[in-house]
């Protein structure tokens, strides 16, 4: 049947109906008075979003372009820093700072586990010469569905006293509680196609004050992704250069929306998501891929062996039109991924189940009652 594709991915993730007809709004200049007062709203919305009195920075970019210029605005060549990787963004993140010629420390962990705060600790303590100059942390690793613990991280970062902490929040920003100013986190990164329930193409940067001071003696070049220039045009409720125009209109109503259901709410509902399709794997008889401490509420990794996860993928798209996540790297073939993140409701939840439990059965497991998945996610969803 046509137009009956659903996204169970971690991004992009489903567009609410009143965000694609705001989508398709005629443009207006992105000079004009009219289109200020956009930008204005959508500024104060971000701020309630990200739990700050801090800038947040509209990009035209995607994750790795926020993440990106996140690291070059504050940080310069030769500069020490700590990357934690436990997955695929992690370790681009590695590379990235490896790229720009970043004296860079991996402290890693096994894909599926999450990073050893104490490692973080251990090396931050004994940099008595105050020589790290950034930790950067992946809070949810997408690749595997491990959330890391950030808040504790941050601490011993804190504790430094020198080094910022930069923040891959990708797939946690909207779908997990950070309170940017509490914590006293300093760049906090993130994306459009994700908890912000609108199409890709943009990308955001949380910065705090002690982030902007360093930003003084960044010694990289740099020109479309000089934060200051974005800095600057959002005091004046504008951009430096062209902004997707249409994309800002669906930010607005996004937001809007968001407002309306509340953020306790907002991050109430990913954890019951996130709790519903767990207990719904361990009801099937489904290894899950992250543990129960480590559980991102973005996106639940499954090891579905014996069964190859990709054919699990394959015949639930035919035959359902369900789109689920796969694994990366050498974890193709090897896990699944069901995303719960963003504009997803409980009915979209147990309806993918569901339709999860026909392919499994289908594909010849035979060791669970058919209707283990649906019964053990509809009691955590109530």
């Amino acid at each position: 049947m046509e137009d009956k594709h659903m996204l169970m991915i971690p991004g992009p993730t489903p567009v609410p109906e009143k965000v694609l007809l705001s989508l398709a709004k005629h443009p207006i200049g992105h000079r004009s008075g009219d289109f200020s007062k956009v930008i204005a709203e959508i500024n104060q919305g971000l701020k309630w979003l990200h739990q700050t009195k801090n800038e947040v920075l509209s990009l035209t970019v995607s994750g790795t372009g926020a993440m990106e210029a996140g690291m070059i605005n504050f940080l310069s060549p030769g500069d020490r820093v700590l990357v934690g990787v436990n997955g695929k963004f992690g370790d681009r993140w590695a590379q990235i700072a490896e790229a720009f010629g970043m004296k860079t420390e991996r402290i890693s962990a096994e894909w599926g586990q999450p990073l050893d705060t104490e490692e973080f600790r251990t090396k931050l303590e004994a940099d008595t010469n105050k020589e790290i100059k950034a930790v950067i942390i992946t809070h949810s690793e997408t690749s595997t569905g491990v959330l890391n613990d950030l808040e504790t991280i941050n601490k011993h970062v804190k504790a430094h006293g020198e080094a910022l902490i930069i923040v891959d929040a990708v797939t946690s920003l909207g779908a997990y509680n950070i309170p940017i100013d509490d914590w006293g986190l300093d760049v906090v990164a993130s994306g459009s196609q994700k908890g912000y329930m609108i199409p890709p193409g943009l990308g955001f940067v949380c910065v705090s004050d002690k982030a902007w001071a360093a930003y003084e003696n960044s010694k990289y070049p740099r020109f479309y992704m000089d934060l200051g220039k974005y800095k600057k045009a959002n005091a004046k409720d504008s951009s430096p250069f062209t902004p997707p125009v249409n994309l800002m209109y669906g930010l607005q109503t996004a937001l809007q929306m968001m407002q309306r259901e509340g953020l306790e709410n907002i991050f109430a509902r990913h954890q019951r998501l996130t709790k519903a399709s767990r207990a719904a794997a361990k009801a099937m008889g489904l290894k899950l891929f992250a543990p129960d401490n480590a559980a991102s509420t973005a996106v639940t990794a499954i090891e579905p062996a014996p069964i190859d996860a990709e054919k699990i993928r394959v015949n639930i798209r035919k035959k359902y039109d369900i789109a689920l996540a796969g694994g990366q790297d050498h974890l193709k073939g090897k896990i699944f991924r069901i995303g719960h993140l963003g504009f997803v409701s409980d009915r979209d939840l147990l309806t993918a189940i569901s339709c999860l439990e026909a392919t499994v059965i289908e594909l010849g497991a035979d060791n669970f009652d058919p209707k283990a998945g649906v019964k053990a996610a509809a009691a955590a969803l109530a």
